[in-house]
Formats: C-alpha cells, sequence, structure tokens
C-alpha cells in the first residue's frame, strides 16, 4: 500500500516557491481528473510515460517492452503531485518513491494509490532534506518541475546528488523563447485556457543550455534532447526535434 508520513502545516523553506505550492495545493482535488485543470498533464502523460520507459529501461539494458522493464529499479519521481508518473512507473516494476513540496498533493497521491493497490512511498518533503538523508535512486524523474522552484540551482544540486554514480535523470521543462511565451504562456493560459491564469512565469523557463550547464558540475551530461509537439487536429502530443517551447532532456551520470 501507499505509503505517507504525517503532515504538517508548517511552510517548507528552501527551494519550494511558497507562490507556487500554494496555487498547486489549491488544485489537489483534481489531479485525477482527466478532463479538470490538469487535463493537459493527462493528454501528453502517454507520451512522457513511454519516454521514461524506453530511455531509462535502454539505460540499463532491459527490454522496453518486455514484462516489468523498470523491475527492481528505484526511481524517485520529484515534485510528483497527485502521481500520475508514480504509478505508471510501479507498474512497471520499479520501486518508487514520489516527493512534493505540496502536502495536500502527496495526500490525494496517497490516497489514489492506496485504492489501486500500488506500493509507492510518498513524502511531502524538499529534495535537498531528502538529499540530505543520504537518499540515492538509479532513476531521477524531474518532470515539469523546474521552472516552478525558487532556487534553481539549489533544486539541482540537490536532485543530482540523488542519482546514483551511472544513473540516470529525466526531466521536462520549457525553453525561454519568444515562440513559448506565445504558445505556452499567452496561448495556454489565456487563448485556450488549458491552464489556470498564472501557472507559469516565463521568466523561469529554463533553456537547454542553462540546463546542461546546471546539471554538468554534479557530474551529469545530457546525452539527449527531445520536443514535444501539439497537433490540435487529433489532440495528440508527439516527440519533436522543435525544442522551442516544450522539451525533455535526458542525462546520465559518470
Amino acid at each position: 500500500m501507499a505509503k505517507s508520513p504525517p503532515t504538517s502545516r508548517r511552510p517548507l523553506p528552501g527551494t519550494a516557491a511558497p507562490d507556487e505550492v500554494a496555487r498547486f495545493s489549491a488544485l489537489a482535488e483534481e489531479w485525477w481528473d482527466a478532463d479538470g485543470k490538469f487535463r493537459p498533464l493527462h493528454r501528453i502523460n502517454p507520451l512522457r510515460i513511454a519516454f521514461i520507459r524506453d530511455r531509462v529501461a535502454g539505460h540499463f539494458d532491459r527490454d522496453p517492452l518486455g514484462a516489468d522493464p523498470l523491475g527492481d529499479l528505484e526511481v524517485l519521481d520529484i515534485g510528483c503531485g497527485g502521481g500520475l508518473l508514480s504509478e505508471p512507473m510501479r507498474r512497471l516494476g520499479a520501486q518508487v518513491t514520489g516527493i512534493d513540496a505540496g502536502q495536500e498533493a502527496v495526500r490525494v497521491a496517497a490516497l489514489h494509490a492506496e485504492q489501486g493497490e500500488l506500493d509507492i512511498e510518498y513524502r511531502s518533503v524538499l529534495p535537498e532534506a531528502l538529499a540530505a538523508d543520504g537518499r540515492t535512486f538509479d532513476a531521477v524523474l524531474n518532470m515539469e518541475v523546474i521552472e516552478h522552484v525558487a532556487d534553481v540551482g539549489a533544486f539541482l544540486t540537490a536532485c543530482c546528488a540523488m542519482v546514483k554514480p551511472g544513473g540516470i535523470m529525466v526531466l521536462a521543462t520549457l525553453n525561454r523563447t519568444l515562440k513559448s511565451f506565445a504558445l505556452a504562456k499567452v496561448g495556454a493560459e489565456y487563448v485556450l485556457r488549458w491552464l489556470p491564469a498564472g501557472t507559469h512565469d516565463w521568466r523561469k523557463f529554463v533553456k537547454p543550455s542553462e540546463l546542461a550547464a546546471g546539471l554538468r558540475p554534479h557530474g551529469l551530461r545530457v546525452v539527449e534532447l527531445k520536443g514535444l509537439a501539439y497537433r490540435p487536429l487529433a489532440d495528440e502530443w508527439s516527440l519533436s526535434d522543435d525544442v522551442d517551447v516544450n522539451y525533455m532532456a535526458v542525462a546520465v551520470k559518470r
């Protein structure tokens, strides 16, 4: 069954941005509503799951389409929210720990996992606190989180510390370009209303070069970059070589 410690109402210091935590906490009950405020994540999730499965399995010489391709690998899902990635990773065989600064999100994630009889460790803790405990993982998922933190450098330092030597990190974020301002900020929040207004601060978007530079001092090297493209007629997302807006990155630790 899903495990989560007792929650506290004390604010979490460090890399968490209080306004960001409050914004997502207010939406916590909607995490598993595929037609609610998190509909964009539900639509993009199959692509994210397949990308993570294929890259992590491939890195550890597993068959991504085999039974339990992530079997016995320890996976950390940073900014797990309601568990939209943690649960599929567990079903792929991984031993999953999901952490989030939002206590309400962790509560929702733990309850949903328990209902699905999935054994996932959920904790309301910041990456730097978990890293200070000496926890390390074969694979670290850092998906759509970095653009919401208060201190990118400190955040990446903590995240990288938890990747085992020879391990892998998969990241997803938004590029800071004029195109991303038009599509991911103005278009997604104010025109199409995919996301609540104010979900993103374009100034906090991260360029691939900045991401690579932030990982490099901690022994991680970016080995792959892939963009995500939306096809409106099919209402589907697909991988692309265009990283101007949404992109995913794969980094390995020497």
